[in-house]
């Protein structure tokens, strides 16, 4: 056994730089593994570059290779934007949330407009989260101590704000006797908004 208690471990190999067909693989690679948007392929191929080095005489042009991935639909920020949004959705997640999701994916503004949720999306994710972190008329075990009532809502309130709810929402799920009153609000919305 060596001194330094390396016996089984391998010496970490240098990779080698990439270059132009090296860096298409490597591109190739993450879109079949993984959805992605346009902005995030590029930022993990410049990261690739400042990890490996770049054999070749001139520098790589990343923004071209990208949109050729979008050009060959390996790439789709409308629809990884949409599965994102409604992902998101659907565990509970505000309309601010959201957006800071797509704006993180470097998914384009007027994009990230589009695909935001409409007032019934809003208010049926405030719901579900309630529902899954159990607040308000989903509370198992309502406390009858004022002051602990008072502590438990403004944990949950800023849970909620966090989450990306407004402040409205966030009150008028929390604040809620009954599941009833939840479902008549998000119909309200349907009605109100369609």
């Amino acid at each position: 056994m060596d001194q330094d208690g390396a016996t089984s471990r391998r010496a970490r190999r240098t990779p080698k730089p990439l270059d132009r067909t090296r860096l298409e693989e490597l591109a190739l690679a993450y879109v079949a593994r993984f959805a992605t948007s346009a902005g995030k392929l590029e930022a993990y191929l410049r990261r690739k570059l400042r990890e490996r080095g770049w054999d070749g005489d001139d520098q790589p042009d990343l923004p071209a290779l990208v949109e050729r991935f979008v050009e060959r639909k390996y790439v789709d920020d409308a629809v990884y934007g949409k599965a994102k949004a409604q992902g998101l959705l659907a565990r509970g997640y505000g309309a601010r949330r959201i957006d800071q999701a797509l704006r993180a994916a470097d998914i384009a503004e007027d994009l990230r407009a589009d695909l935001g949720p409409d007032e019934t999306q809003r208010r049926d994710a405030a719901v579900a989260f309630a529902r899954r972190r159990r607040f308000g008329p989903f509370d198992p075990h309502p406390s009858r101590d004022p002051q602990e009532l008072t502590a438990k809502r403004e944990k949950r309130l800023a849970a909620m704000v966090r989450a990306g709810h407004d402040f409205d929402a966030a009150r008028r799920v929390t604040d809620a006797a009954t599941i009833e009153e939840l479902e008549q609000w998000v119909a309200e919305a349907q009605d109100e908004y369609t």
